[in-house]
């Protein structure tokens, strides 16, 4: 039975945050995403695997190598939905930056 991962829990790995930033660049086999951690192939597959459920990876066969590569469209949704405390924070942030000047204009 496959299991449902949450595409947040996903992301919360930085391994698996690691590996999208690879993937980001091109297209890679397993074995050359494990080659770039200093852990086990089979750690590397699990946390590929966990990506693949959230849809945040695909696989593609070319030849006898299993490719894997970023679904850049998972990844704007993803962004669509951070976007929204982006646009809270920078609100008070610039509040707060109003008021720190406020506050330093008195101060002279």
């Amino acid at each position: 039975m496959k299991t449902r991962r949450d595409v947040f829990q996903a992301i919360a790995d930085p391994t698996r945050r690691a590996i999208l930033l690879l993937l980001a660049s091109q297209a890679m086999t397993p074995n050359a995403i494990a080659e770039e951690f200093h852990t086990s192939r089979q750690a590397v597959s699990k946390h590929i695997q966990i990506l693949t459920e959230c849809d945040l990876v695909k696989q593609e066969q070319k030849g006898r190598e299993i490719y894997y590569h970023i679904q850049a469209n998972k990844m704007k949704e993803i962004d669509k939905w951070i976007e929204k405390f982006k646009k809270t924070w920078e609100t008070r942030f610039n509040q707060l930056d109003k008021v720190l000047s406020t506050m330093k204009k008195e101060n002279e």
